[in-house]
């Protein structure tokens, strides 16, 4: 069982919550995802900003690949994809091309295995072969 670290907007907009708790429902059906709160609804972070901070890089340190949602734009999720980057975790970013356009800073590496998809749907089969590791 793999430990996922799902990445997704939290300060820098929830619209796509519900996206996120979709994914990280059908990682869980088979996997460990570490952050399952990047997907509630209802997030109340009540943790102080280092907490966060601490909690979540211990996380990444641990975790077996990365998976971030990056149609809505967040310098966390940056930092975050950095932040595994730096310590060589695999990552894997799905981007809603039908949003705008990816940043040059994550499109433009090669560390990062990039997914660009139009519709939801597409989402699972990618997810599938991201955890066989295909």
């Amino acid at each position: 069982m793999k430990q996922v670290y799902f990445a997704g907007s939290i300060r820098g907009g929830r619209e796509d919550a519900a996206l996120y708790h979709r994914l990280i429902a059908y990682i869980a059906r088979t996997d460990r995802v570490l952050t399952e709160h990047v997907g509630d609804v209802n997030l109340s972070e009540p943790f102080t900003e280092e907490q966060i901070y601490l909690r979540d890089t211990a996380w990444i340190s641990r975790a077996d690949l990365v998976i971030a949602e990056c149609s809505c734009p967040s310098l966390g999720v940056g930092y975050e994809l950095a932040w595994a980057e730096a310590h060589g975790i695999p990552c894997h970013i799905l981007f809603n091309e039908g949003r705008g356009r990816l940043s040059a800073m994550l499109a433009g590496n090669p560390f990062f295995h990039i997914y660009p998809y139009e519709r939801e749907e597409e989402l699972y089969p990618v997810l599938d072969a991201i955890l066989r590791g295909t």
